[in-house]
């Protein structure tokens, strides 16, 4: 079982990152300063955030608290893409690291989608150390099948995508609607959708305790970590994006 505590303990790589301001609360300026040797850079211009990191002046840059409805367009306009994939690194109160993913309302609304994410989830996982076993989960339990479309559906995908994940070779399993099984038994967790991954998220992250130590965006070759603005402490964030410049 890997802890927050075991992954961010000792030596962290000598990078440049730098992080977004976007209020006055004073969390993004504690974190930082929490970093020796001016390691990290405040940034409270967006463009000029995603212009030092493209451009390589800093290794990796962190959201912080600045508007993701400001940054985040930016930097698809910089990197070319035209969206953005999200997987979270998240920690229940006493229990593993795991990755949730789709996060972003906007994301994994296919089959073909949250394959890509599953298969950019174990990458990410053998990355930073985490194990690969990836729960599928779905709208309801298998029982369930048959009380409405919308959970037939969604059984009927997440069977689908289990199939597709495990021809591929790679540990998958369908974990029905039982979150609080999934996060015990797998370190990948695949939400229905995005709009389903997001509500997960913020249930845990904001009414459960479970600590989010970020997003890393993984479908573009630089470091960036998307942060929530409720976040009060970015350290967890910040040396997460210092153990991804490591190759």
């Amino acid at each position: 079982m890997v802890t927050s505590e075991e992954f961010l303990s000792g030596p962290l790589p000598d990078a440049r990152v730098g992080i977004g301001r976007g209020s006055d609360l004073g969390n993004v300026e504690r974190s930082a300063e929490a970093f020796k040797g001016g390691r990290v850079t405040i940034y409270e211009n967006p463009a000029e955030l995603v212009d030092d990191l493209v451009s390589g002046k800093i290794d990796a840059a962190v959201r912080g608290d600045m508007s993701s409805s400001v940054l985040l367009p930016l930097l698809k306009q910089a990197m070319g893409i035209k969206a953005l994939e999200r997987i979270v690194l998240m920690e229940p109160p006493g229990g593993k690291l795991f990755l949730l993913s789709p996060v972003g309302i906007d994301e994994g609304w296919t089959v073909q989608q949250r394959f890509g994410l599953a298969v950019n989830s174990v990458g990410l996982a053998r990355r930073i150390g985490l194990g690969t076993r990836i729960a599928v989960m779905s709208g309801g339990r298998c029982e369930d099948y048959g009380r409405c479309k919308a959970v037939n559906n969604s059984i009927d995908d997440a069977r689908s995508l289990v199939k597709m994940l495990t021809e591929k070779g790679y540990d998958a399993y369908h974990s029905q609607i039982l979150i609080e099984n999934a996060v015990k038994d797998a370190d990948i967790v695949i939400a229905p959708e995005g709009i389903s991954g997001n509500l997960l998220f913020r249930a845990m992250h904001l009414v459960g305790n479970t600590a989010a130590l970020g997003a890393p965006i993984v479908n573009m070759e630089k470091v960036f970590i998307d942060t929530s603005r409720a976040k009060k402490d970015y350290r967890d964030s910040i040396a997460l994006a210092l153990r991804l410049t490591e190759r």
